[in-house]
């Protein structure tokens, strides 16, 4: 009796893992179907699968589930959403600094050219002084030295 027990838990012991080794072949019929079997087809060429079984190999548990890939996913497109807008707006600001820059030089060109430069306040035209035109010329270039130099980071 002893001897019929021993044989039986030796062999509950070995057959799980004579079953998780059993191979897998997949392959495609004339139809283009591909079929999995645990027996080599014959008259048709197969590959051998490696099959994995349910149970994780990594005994440190770091899998994500779902649900964090998902967050993890969400958290990387924001900050991707977030980099093209910091990009638009820096290249808003590029293009304002362009066209100050455009505009004080133009303002500066005519300021060289005239000597008299006539103004509109409320309605009325007038003249600007030398000590108006020395004014603008000093704000134009200042305002051209900041739009047109280097830009800040």
């Amino acid at each position: 009796m002893n001897r019929k027990i021993l044989m039986l838990t030796l062999l509950l012991a070995v057959v799980p893992g004579i079953a998780m080794s059993a191979s897998v072949y997949k392959w495609t019929d004339e139809n283009g179907v591909t079929h999995f079997g645990d027996r080599q087809p014959t008259g048709a060429t197969s590959e051998r699968v490696n099959v994995r079984s349910g149970t994780s190999s990594d005994a440190s548990g770091s899998r994500q589930s779902p649900q964090e890939r998902l967050q993890n996913l969400q958290e990387q497109q924001a900050g991707e959403e977030e980099q093209r807008q910091e990009t638009a707006a820096d290249e808003a600001r590029r293009k304002q600094r362009e066209a100050n820059c455009a505009t004080a030089r133009s303002n500066l060109e005519v300021i060289d050219r005239n000597a008299r430069i006539r103004v509109e306040e409320n309605g009325e035209q007038r003249y600007l002084s030398e000590e108006e035109i020395a004014e603008k010329r000093a704000e134009f270039e200042r305002m051209a030295e900041e739009s047109c130099g280097p830009a800040e980071q």
